[in-house]
């Protein structure tokens, strides 16, 4: 069986073509990049979607050598995201769902980051730290719901980092950005807040965005930026895996391709006798194949079978602890 899977919450427009036994075959992608200095406009990021989605389809099906009518099922990002992006991804889902009269699945975007890292990495039962530019969430499975204990009480730690790079001119999207400006950097002292299970980013980026107007130097600021956030993400993953007993840690979100992140969480893991895993950056952001491969998880004929109604086919505000986990 193959699910042609379509994502357009953010700045990505990808479509990704994934096999019933996890194979994935094509993961094609295209990205709006907003004007310099600015951040992601949602109008123009649809537009952007809008104009590209055919050419991404086409991509995606000459990539896994397949053509249109051997796709047995479309799923898409119903949620969370930005709505005039989230629209276009279902306007295109259920086109291609209605001209072929294939099921059409609608996929939770976190709940498809946490199983396209499970099957990359072959994490079974894991704690789940969902990083990214919209999301900051500390999950794990628990009663048939990846059940949230902690998450930010303000701005994501993708969405921090951007906004530090904007206000340094270092471009978009800002975790790499950040990354390499870190290097030889120098710690100076940033807000560490962490509150209870909850993480909150907009006064470190407040204070690193001062501290940078009052001219010290960029690389002290980016790597202290790093450590501090770093370390309060560590700390409630930590206490989480402590709480649920788990003996595995699964990083998945697009700052999980930061590498100091990584190399943080391992040595935590090491001394709590747990193990690792970081999602392969080719699936560390916003990406078709997660979509696909949940989609497949999520089909049961005997309740897809139908057709979501494109007024009610986006959940701008969906929450992966709202989603019901019926496969394995």
């Amino acid at each position: 069986m193959l699910c042609l899977g379509i994502e357009s919450t953010s700045h990505t427009f990808g479509v990704g073509i994934v096999d019933s036994d996890g194979n994935i075959l094509s993961n094609a992608k295209h990205a709006y990049v907003p004007a310099e200095g600015m951040g992601i406009v949602p109008w123009e990021a649809a537009s952007h979607h809008s104009e590209i989605a055919g050419q991404v389809v086409g991509q995606a099906l000459k990539d896994a050598k397949v053509q249109l009518a051997d796709v047995d099922l479309i799923a898409f990002s119903r949620g969370p995201g930005l709505p005039p992006c989230l629209r276009i991804g279902a306007a295109v889902a259920r086109t291609l769902a209605l001209r072929l009269n294939k099921p059409l699945i609608d996929v939770n975007h976190p709940v498809a980051h946490i199983e396209i890292g499970k099957l990359t990495t072959g994490a079974k039962d894991p704690v789940v730290l969902y990083v990214s530019g919209g999301n900051t969430q500390v999950l794990a499975l628990v009663e048939r719901r990846y059940r949230v204990f902690g998450e930010t009480l303000d701005i994501p730690i993708g969405n921090a980092l951007d906004q530090f790079a904007r206000e340094a001119g270092l471009g978009f999207p800002g975790g790499p950005a950040v990354e390499a400006a870190a290097k030889g950097g120098r710690y100076i002292e940033l807000p560490y807040s962490v509150k209870g299970m909850d993480l909150s980013f907009a006064g470190i980026v407040s204070e690193a965005n001062r501290q940078l107007r009052a001219g010290k130097r960029l690389e002290d600021i980016a790597f202290s930026l790093q450590e501090t956030a770093f370390a309060m993400l560590v700390e409630v993953t930590e206490r989480a895996l402590a709480h649920v007993g788990k003996k595995e840690v699964l990083v998945v979100g697009g700052v999980a391709a930061n590498r100091r992140f990584a190399q943080m969480l391992d040595i935590m893991c090491n001394e709590r006798g747990a193990k690792a895993f970081t999602v392969p950056m080719e699936y560390a952001g916003d990406n078709p194949a997660m979509i696909a491969w949940t989609g497949l998880l999520e089909h049961k004929p005997a309740l897809y079978n139908r057709e979501i109604a494109l007024a009610k086919a986006i959940d701008q505000r969906w929450r992966a602890d709202e989603v019901e986990v019926t496969w394995g």
